[in-house]
């Protein structure tokens, strides 16, 4: 079974920055969307950014100016470029891709943002 696998999380500092990446370990096809979620402890999981297919995005407002998302469609992954950031971006990630059929889940990084 085909498994998203992220990487890039850790423990910077306030106003430092951090790249996720999320690939496939195998072939996904027909990808609508690819998308990055994030859960606190004690919150519910919650859309950070989304980019589609044609290359549209969208973020949420508490990320917008500071994240962004991109995509390498000859890998079929997905990244998060995420900078200045502050002590309530700390939360688990998870990497989302959405076909026709099925979507995916990575299994989260954790991101840590702490002096």
């Amino acid at each position: 079974q085909v498994q998203l696998v992220e990487s890039g999380g850790g423990l910077v500092q306030p106003g430092g920055s951090l790249r996720l990446s999320c690939a496939p370990s195998g072939s996904i096809f027909s990808i609508r969307s690819m998308g990055w979620y994030r859960q606190a402890s004690g919150k519910e999981r919650e859309l950070v950014a989304i980019i589609t297919s044609g290359s549209i995005t969208n973020y949420a407002n508490s990320v917008k100016g500071r994240f962004t998302i991109s995509r390498d469609n000859a890998k079929n992954a997905v990244y998060l470029q995420m900078n200045s950031l502050k002590s309530e971006d700390t939360a688990v990630y998870y990497c989302n891709y959405e076909t026709l059929s099925v979507g995916y889940w990575g299994q989260g990084t954790q991101v840590t943002v702490s002096s």
